[in-house]
């Protein structure tokens, strides 16, 4: 009964538009004023304020603001320039550019929106001028900016870690060929697109053209390079990759790109602290509506609703699956990894599921949020960029999303693709 309460409490919440850290506070509340009034407040207050104080979970804030340093500082454009050099001139190579530079944006960033926003405003452009019409132009980087929170450094994958007591690095290194699967799926769906549709390329860059827009873009295709080389070669952790990521940015952006100014710098340290605000407050918000459901024995008893439904590990699996799908549809990744991941840790441990793989999983599955409304952040974000209806960008996005749910199964079904890398 008090677990039947708290959700459709919360579900209720979202559906008249409350906004999800309030959300997740009203409906804990609720619960404790009906069903737990022996609960205290000063354990809510203490929760609220030991959910944010870990030194691994720093690194979201500097992700946040090392993304946003890098696209205004022009690193998208020369990402952009330098796969369209390589691949534009094929049918469709716009598309198979944009995807590539959505990629290596979402090394940089962590965040799903952030590279949407960042790279959408160059390649929407140019993938109409060369024939893409605009509804799939915008589904096409909306799909992509989903690659944001699946190839590390992924923002959700450190709260995951941070949740679970998983290392990040681990978490890291198992994203990596699940996010490139993501993307070769789409620009599969690019390339098809436009052989169907008679979408051309641009004209064909020499290898001196080249080899210059690779130099041109080299400060911003090291940085990957230096965040995860460091953090696996053992020189530094997941956080203070963060840091360095920062002043590494700063540096490109302020010195050697020479496209940012000190008030733009101060701009984007305003804007990256409201992000990290938000998302911060529903961190905190989320670990007392988990607090509650530990309480409530909330994980025991979907082990044991699930477990009665079938013992099956595929089923269970499949259901997995569904219940994360339904749940980024409506709530941010953030919060839904912070409540989900102690209970479906304990779940999918049933179906021999290493934490790592299932920290993975969850990831790539809620990721389909940002496409799917009600949410679907990256899509409205895109949409706002081509300047087409919701309405539109949902219908053309619909195939991309039918291709990476195949995708999430692949993830689910076969661990040798997140474990591979952990392994070797």
């Amino acid at each position: 009964m008090t677990l039947t309460v708290l959700l459709l409490s919360l579900l209720a919440s979202l559906t008249f538009g409350l906004p999800i850290a309030y959300g997740l506070l009203a409906s804990s509340l609720l619960v404790i004023v009906l069903f737990a009034p022996g609960v205290s407040l000063g354990m809510l207050t203490q929760t609220l304020t030991t959910a944010n104080d870990s030194f691994p979970i720093m690194a979201v804030p500097f992700f946040i603001l090392a993304g946003l340093i890098m696209g205004r500082g022009g690193i998208s454009k020369r990402l952009f320039d330098t796969a369209n050099a390589f691949v534009g001139h094929i049918p469709g190579g716009v598309g198979v550019a944009a995807v590539l530079t959505a990629m290596f944006f979402s090394a940089i960033s962590g965040s799903g929106p952030a590279t949407v926003a960042a790279v959408g405003g160059i390649m929407i452009p140019e993938m109409v001028r060369v024939g893409y019409s605009r509804k799939f132009s915008a589904a096409l980087i909306a799909a992509a900016g989903t690659i944001g929170v699946v190839i590390p450094p992924s923002i959700p994958l450190v709260v995951f870690g941070v949740v679970t007591g998983t290392s990040i690095g681990d978490l890291f290194l198992a994203a990596v060929l699940p996010g490139i699967l993501m993307g070769l799926v789409l620009i599969a769906w690019a390339i098809w697109h436009a052989r169907t549709h008679g979408v051309g390329g641009t004209g064909r860059s020499t290898w001196k053209e080249r080899l210059s827009a690779l130099n041109r873009a080299k400060g911003g295709l090291l940085l990957p390079v230096i965040i995860l080389g460091g953090i696996y070669g053992g020189i530094f952790t997941p956080t203070e990759a963060a840091v360095i990521a920062v002043v590494y940015g700063v540096v490109l952006a302020l010195l050697v790109y020479r496209e940012m100014r000190l008030r733009d710098l101060l701009e984007t340290f305003v804007n990256a602290t409201l992000t990290t605000s938000a998302l911060m407050f529903i961190v905190a918000a989320a670990a007392i509506f988990g607090r509650i459901l530990t309480i409530e024995n909330a994980p025991e008893t979907i082990v044991a609703v699930l477990t009665a439904i079938s013992d099956n590990p595929v089923v269970i699996i499949l259901l997995v699956n569904l219940l994360l799908l339904l749940l980024g549809t409506f709530m941010e990744t953030i919060a839904a990894v912070t409540i989900t991941a102690p209970i479906l840790v304990p779940v999918l441990s049933l179906a021999g599921l290493d934490p790592v793989h299932i920290g993975v999983l969850i990831i790539v599955v809620l990721s389909f949020g940002f496409i799917t409304p009600p949410l679907g952040v990256n899509l409205f974000i895109a949409a706002g960029v081509a300047k087409v209806r919701t309405g539109e960008a949902i219908v053309a996005v619909a195939p991309g999303f039918v291709l990476l749910v195949a995708v999430g199964l692949i993830v689910s079904f076969v661990p040798a693709l997140s474990m591979f890398l952990v392994g070797s």
